[in-house]
């Protein structure tokens, strides 16, 4: 993983996709449904609903932001759809580049 070593080596694409990804964490719902996941892993769409005392209509369209912004993988079982965390994308999210953005003093920038 390349660690960025100053705000301005970021590129506008990099920036982009970390603003795509910030709008996806940005809503109590998807957060609460990541923590599910996170501590599930692989959960059928159908547990998710109950769980969250959410909509099949409103849960699909969190979970499209959610897979939109590549924080989640979908495997399909016949006609049940099963989600889980990406974690090699949560591990970008949460890395030291990200820090080294915002703290550029961090040690490991």
């Amino acid at each position: 993983m390349k660690v960025v070593s100053h705000v301005d080596d970021l590129s506008i694409n990099t920036l982009e996709k970390y603003e795509h990804t910030f709008k996806a964490l940005a809503d109590k719902k998807r957060l609460h449904l990541l923590h599910l996941l996170s501590r599930r892993g692989k959960t059928c769409v159908c547990h998710l609903t109950e769980e969250l005392d959410m909509s099949q209509s409103k849960l699909s369209y969190h979970l499209k932001i959610l897979m939109d912004a590549n924080l989640l993988v979908r495997e399909t079982k016949g006609t049940w759809s099963y989600y889980e965390i990406n974690e090699g994308e949560m591990d970008r999210v949460l890395s030291d580049e990200l820090c080294c953005v915002f703290k550029p003093g961090f040690n490991k920038c």
